[in-house]
């Protein structure tokens, strides 16, 4: 079995970060920064910015994957741990990475309030916690049953090559599953929302996180983020076959999903 990753694919020259357009090599960088500054408040703004709504589209998600005891997945940028608690219910050992190490710190804090002992190298109650890149993961071929990732694809620098990498790690027969926000197809919900959260929602990051701009380029990052066919067309070009999105909210947020053969 391999133990190594491949080399990724070359990434773009420019990436955007929110409505900017910047040097593909800054991108990392610039988002580790966001999510630094929002680790201790990403959960409650969670809360904030969905009306607690996402805990219903993590529930739903989750289901989806129908994880099983037994089984190995990969929770991808799952730092506070929301959807590997969920996962890991189910008996399932869940491996939580994440390229920000704020994020798995606020995530390990959460897993002891609820009595699991955590570790950098293996954990107590099926989780273990890492940190990795997306586009250069250090886990073998054929490793895992499933693989994971909530709210964390648009913020990778280049997307094709993080696809690989979970095409690569996950076993024949394997699943991949992605909730992302993306366009809504509703008449006139588009439009609400897209007024809701450029106006507002840096002003709630502002009052319950004290940083707007992290939040504006959060709202910015899911506007610049690909629609939902044509996501769809660049997993299966990762190597995944039935590959399907289910949206929800008109595709306000979608479940994207394929098999490795």
């Amino acid at each position: 079995m391999t133990t190594h990753a491949p080399a990724p694919s070359p990434a773009p020259s420019t990436v955007s970060f929110g409505y900017e357009d910047i040097a593909a090599s800054e991108k990392t960088a610039r988002v580790s920064g966001v999510f630094t500054n929002v680790a201790a408040k990403y959960d409650l703004m969670n809360d904030a910015m969905s009306g607690g709504m996402h805990r219903l589209w993590k529930d739903r998600f989750v289901r989806r994957v129908k994880p099983r005891e037994g089984e190995q997945i990969l929770d991808m940028a799952g730092g506070t741990g929301d959807i590997a608690f969920r996962l890991a219910e189910s008996g399932a050992s869940i491996t939580v990475a994440d390229i920000n190490p704020a994020m798995l710190e606020v995530g390990m804090a959460r897993a002891g309030k609820r009595g699991i002992a955590n570790s950098h190298q293996g954990g107590f109650g099926g989780l273990v916690w890492t940190e990795a890149n997306a586009e250069v993961l250090r886990f073998p071929d054929r490793f895992f049953d499933a693989y994971t990732i909530a709210f964390g694809i648009r913020n990778v620098t280049d997307i094709p090559a993080a696809l690989k990498e979970a095409h690569r790690v996950l076993r024949r027969g394997g699943r991949f599953y992605c909730l992302e926000f993306s366009t809504t197809l509703w008449p006139g919900f588009g439009e609400i929302y897209d007024a809701y959260s450029h106006k507002l929602v840096p002003k709630l990051g502002q009052l319950l996180a004290g940083d707007a701009d992290s939040y504006r380029y959060l709202i910015e990052s899911i506007r610049r983020f690909p629609d939902m066919e044509k996501f769809k067309g660049m997993i299966a070009e990762a190597g995944f076959v039935q590959t399907r999105v289910e949206p929800m909210l008109g595709g306000l947020v979608a479940i994207h999903s394929g098999w490795k053969i």
